[in-house]
């Protein structure tokens, strides 16, 4: 199953505890820097990921080609306009089983980690992989308690030799 197919089934669990305004998509709404860059929240995150899991031909809708990425947790896009991210440009972003991360040339994860406040986790000469968390909070509500963690990350992965892959995770957990 493609990670933005699996993340959706999982947000579709998660669909009944968040407003009904978090289950609609309206694709001329995307901001997809502040998807990346972790500027916005999970409820528009899953909302734009049942959207574009669910919706046929979503991508194209927004001008994306998906592209075989190499690797099976990854789904890959080349853009038609390219995206603006953490001062730099791409046109290639993939999506992990937990948000969008851009694809990035001309830098090394550890420089990019720093000047992000992102401490390495692992950083070897093969893999780097870094973390830092941007909102973390627990709401309850009829019983029901919704746990959300939003994080910035960098990593580089043996499927994209060279590059370096920035974005945001929103992890959404029913307890």
């Amino acid at each position: 199953m493609r990670p933005v197919i699996a993340q959706a089934a999982a947000f579709g669990l998660l669909a009944a505890a968040l407003p009904a305004a978090a289950q609609e998509f309206d694709p001329a709404t995307l901001d997809l820097p502040a998807l990346v860059e972790c500027r916005t929240d999970a409820p528009a995150y899953t909302s734009f990921a049942l959207w574009l899991a669910g919706e046929p031909d979503a991508a194209s809708t927004l001008g994306w080609r998906a592209v075989d990425s190499g690797n099976p947790f990854l789904s890959q896009y080349e853009l038609v306009k390219p995206l603006a991210a953490f001062g730099m440009k791409t046109s290639t972003i993939v999506f992990t089983s937990s948000g969008p991360m851009a694809v990035l040339d001309g830098l090394s994860a550890p420089d990019l980690a720093k000047k992000l406040g992102i401490a390495p986790m692992l950083a070897t000469p093969q893999k780097f992989l870094g973390e830092k968390v941007v909102s973390e909070k627990t709401e309850t509500s009829e019983s029901v308690t919704l746990a959300t963690r939003i994080s910035l990350n960098v990593s580089t992965v043996e499927t994209h030799p060279g590059k370096v892959l920035a974005g945001c995770s929103y992890v959404l957990d029913i307890k």
